[in-house]
């Protein structure tokens, strides 16, 4: 096997698994961050119902 097909299927495999593991973190990043949120959950609390924290607070 001549140096330049060598040096081409080492850039070749350096690709496949540089796009395995960004495909395996994108897979991951979107099953722990849903794209949907519950509507009732986005709402604001009314103004009445609301808790009053200190600034200090967590």
């Amino acid at each position: 096997m001549s140096l330049g097909m060598t040096i081409v299927m080492l850039i070749a495999a350096w690709l496949t698994v540089a796009g395995a593991m960004l495909w395996g973190v994108m897979r991951i990043s979107r099953r722990h961050n849903p794209h949907y949120r519950n509507a009732e959950a986005a709402k604001p609390a009314p103004v009445t119902q609301r808790k009053h924290r200190h600034a200090t607070a967590h």
